[in-house]
């Protein structure tokens, strides 16, 4: 596989999320032309099973789709923590419930055409109540949906951004194991 070499990189945006960057690459054909880049931090994304095989979901509302979903609890990893611990934060936070039992069963890139954000998928299970203090610009239900339904929400839409549905569809078909 031939690479793209960077030739330039330089950041037009710095925000308190995401960085844009523009690069001018070299491509194999020696052609040169720019890529713009999102620079976001890495993402956990938890499939939460309470002990009645019930999915716990959040719904929020999405500003950039201007709707709510209902997606599984994520956040970002923060700079200097280890995913396992971000999960485990998030879970408290969006939830209420801490997972004695937490297993990585993958990882997806968001959007590798244009982002650079890299989603830690977790199934966490054997659940306890702790509730931490959510971010103070969140505003999140959550929904308990039977495992068994799962497939149903996704063939629907009800359920249709891309970590939820990779990460529901690694626990249902046992790709995990």
């Amino acid at each position: 596989m031939l690479e793209e070499v960077t030739v330039e990189s330089k950041i037009i945006y710095k925000g308190r999320i995401v960085n844009l960057r523009d690069d001018t690459v070299k491509l194999p054909n020696g052609r040169k032309t720019k890529r713009e880049i999102i620079e976001h931090n890495d993402v956990v994304a938890i499939v939460a099973l309470d002990g009645q095989e019930n999915v716990l979901l959040v719904k929020q509302y999405r500003k950039p789709i201007e709707k709510a979903l209902l997606e599984i609890p994520a956040g970002g990893v923060e700079d200097g923590e280890d995913p396992d611990t971000s999960a485990l934060r998030e879970m408290q936070e969006e939830t209420g419930y801490l997972p004695k039992q937490l297993k990585k069963i993958g990882g997806v890139y968001a959007s590798p055409g244009y982002c650079t954000e890299f989603l830690h998928l977790y199934l966490a299970t054997d659940l306890v109540p702790s509730k931490l203090s959510a971010d103070d610009d969140e505003h999140i239900d959550v929904i308990k949906v039977p495992l068994s339904e799962i497939p149903q929400f996704i063939s629907s839409g009800e359920i249709c951004d891309a970590k939820s549905v990779a990460a529901l569809l690694t626990i249902i078909t046992g790709i995990d194991k």
